[in-house]
């Protein structure tokens, strides 16, 4: 049965139906307690499940994800919190260096079930040093996934795979979309970690992004349209792994491709979809494919400038028009 929610609510029920059936799922993090989270993500939490298993940390990102790392190692199952994933730098040794890697390195006796989450990306005038995009720095080490939900449906539901899964997962959240709400199943359930999924049927152009920009694409189809353009936009809901067969079965049939990516260009994500398409598609296109990223400056905080930097409708709009040769 599904009912309207918030996607603050849906990871908070991901958690919560995890720890109930499994005692060895416990969430740390700053604030994740006490406070009820810094984004109210946790709110409830400690009352239901206790100090043991909602544990507040110092401020020590490096500390906090060591300790979770351990205790996955261990045989728990951790949920570590980053408030902001422009945190999670600090942590960099830790997160990159040896959860992802300590399965290879220990010969197979030690796995590591541990899902890192928080807010990635541009989170509303929050600074240069608070906006960081992390997909493409982190996507590039083998021995970890990365999910970025874009509602609130697959926010509940790649949470859940996240917290199942025996290898390390990066969930990707927007600050932005905290308030979102939307249709939500009561029960558990999971969606398939690397499966992208088609958001609107069109014709014309395969367009390709990752959680809130989706949206961005979303607005920028309705603009298209009166113009007679129709674009099919999919959501990869999964950077790592990526779900290239979805978007080459659209390519082929739309013989064009751009890919909407709110990272830096230069080697990005949005790099890895373009080459991964001209390497599948190579014959299929009409034109080569196009990115849109964020321009390349550190995130401003002035409103309209953050705004005008972001992977938007009219940069959409625009390379669409250029693949389809109606600009």
């Amino acid at each position: 049965m599904s009912r309207t929610i918030e996607f603050r609510d849906a990871l908070r029920e991901a958690m919560s139906d995890e720890m109930r059936k499994d005692p060895k799922v416990f969430l740390i993090g700053e604030e994740v307690a006490q406070y009820d989270g810094a984004y109210k993500v946790s709110r409830g939490m400690l009352d239901e499940f206790g100090p043991s298993r909602i544990i507040d940390t110092p401020i020590s990102e490096t500390g906090f994800a060591g300790l979770g790392i351990g205790a996955a190692m261990m045989g728990l199952r951790p949920i570590v919190e980053f408030m902001s994933w422009s945190f999670s730098l600090v942590a960099a040794d830790q997160i990159l260096n040896n959860a992802p890697k300590m399965l290879y390195m220990s010969g197979g006796q030690f796995q590591v079930p541990i899902v890192f989450r928080g807010n990635d990306g541009a989170g509303g005038q929050l600074g240069s040093t608070h906006s960081w995009c992390v997909e493409s720095l982190y996507a590039n080490v083998p021995g970890l996934k990365i999910v970025i939900p874009s509602d609130p449906y697959d926010a509940k539901g790649l949470l859940t795979a996240a917290i199942r899964d025996p290898d390390p997962v990066f969930c990707l959240e927007s600050e932005r979309m905290l308030s979102m709400t939307g249709e939500v199943p009561e029960e558990a359930y999971e969606l398939p970690i690397g499966k992208a999924v088609i958001r609107r049927p069109g014709t014309d152009c395969t367009v390709v992004s990752f959680g809130r920009p989706v949206h961005f694409c979303m607005a920028a189809a309705e603009i298209l349209a009166k113009e007679g353009i129709d674009i099919e936009v999919i959501d990869g809901r999964s950077v790592k792994p990526l779900d290239i067969d979805t978007i080459a079965e659209s390519v082929r049939r739309t013989n064009s491709c751009v890919v909407v990516d709110q990272s830096w260009s230069f080697a990005s994500v949005g790099s890895e979809v373009a080459a991964e398409v001209h390497r599948v598609c190579f014959d299929d296109l009409d034109n080569h494919v196009h990115r849109v990223h964020s321009d390349d400056v550190p995130a401003p905080y002035a409103h309209n400038l953050e705004a005008e930097m972001l992977p938007n409708e009219r940069k959409i709009c625009e390379a669409v028009r250029s693949v389809t040769y109606n600009a």
